[in-house]
């Protein structure tokens, strides 16, 4: 309670307090739109459902939870946090709210994005990426003392295929990117097919596909990138992670790179996963490089 007080106190002196920040038990809460005030709609007229539990789906309004950076570690960066769920749910725990309190607890300020669903309009959730950038970069109003000069984007699986969405067709990119176990491309015998049908429509074709397939819309101006990944990902192949690192290398963006040899997808910041110490030394030294 007292860190939101301190909030709503900083906000309001800085003239940047929405009336839609609320207190979360997950961070402090920020509505950005819903589908009658983005800039697009997704066509979901319907509540949110709950399919399991830390997971949400039917979105149609985008929302952030901050969690500010503990003070003693502050490294002034910021991150954004996609989680995944092959862009028909959200996997809000492990892939959102646990990492951005780890995140938050090693320096780093990390805003989870509840983005909407796309259901075939693509660039619903990349607006919803975008403008969580913009608030955490200050230019628009809604983070206020917690913004960062440099702010960067995390996603995982399918909300790795909206980093690295955002890290190329935005025009507010990220300063840097961590992609885990991402979704890529649409390459047949490569793709997560339920990702694009729901990304696209399942009547997609050869043209979307290419455009949205990610490793093609890398330039030298794409944000330096982490990938970290399993080598036995049977549910978005390996090829995706390194389709999108050879493509980085080719433009000279600097990426590195960490393929586990096992764990399978999904893992997030989950205990059982037997290389988390493994990754979360990796991301943190990355970090500090960039």
């Amino acid at each position: 309670m007292k860190r939101f007080v301190a909030f709503l106190l900083a906000t309001a002196c800085c003239g940047t307090f929405l009336a839609s920040a609320q207190e979360s038990a997950k961070g402090f809460s920020l509505k950005i739109w819903d589908n009658s005030t983005a800039p697009h709609s997704n066509g979901i007229a319907t509540p949110e459902t709950a399919p399991a539990p830390g997971r949400i789906g039917n979105t149609s309004e985008a929302e952030l939870f901050i969690y500010p950076a503990e003070p003693a570690k502050h490294t002034g960066l910021a991150v954004v946090i996609c989680p995944g769920g092959g862009y028909t749910r959200l996997a809000m725990e492990h892939e959102g709210h646990a990492v951005a309190e780890w995140l938050a607890a090693n320096g780093i300020t990390a805003a989870v994005l509840k983005y909407r669903m796309p259901a075939g309009h693509p660039e619903v959730p990349l607006e919803d990426a975008e403008q969580a950038l913009r608030i955490m970069k200050g230019t628009v109003p809604g983070a206020g003392r917690y913004a960062a000069e440099r702010v960067g984007i995390v996603g995982f699986s399918a909300g790795g295929h909206l980093a690295a969405m955002t890290s190329n067709l935005a025009k507010t990119k990220p300063a840097f990117a961590l992609l885990f176990y991402p979704v890529i491309t649409a390459r047949k015998g490569s793709a997560h097919e339920g990702s694009f049908d729901n990304l696209l429509g399942r009547d997609r074709n050869a043209e979307s596909e290419a455009r949205y397939s990610l490793e093609n819309c890398v330039t030298p101006s794409t944000p330096p990138t982490l990938l970290l990944l399993s080598d036995d990902d049977r549910a978005v192949p390996p090829v995706n992670s390194t389709l999108y690192y050879n493509a980085l290398k080719q433009h000279g963006v600097k990426a590195s790179m960490h393929i586990y040899p096992v764990g399978g997808h999904g893992w997030g910041i989950r205990d059982g996963f037997e290389y988390k110490p493994c990754w979360q030394a990796a991301a943190l030294d990355w970090l500090k490089q960039i």
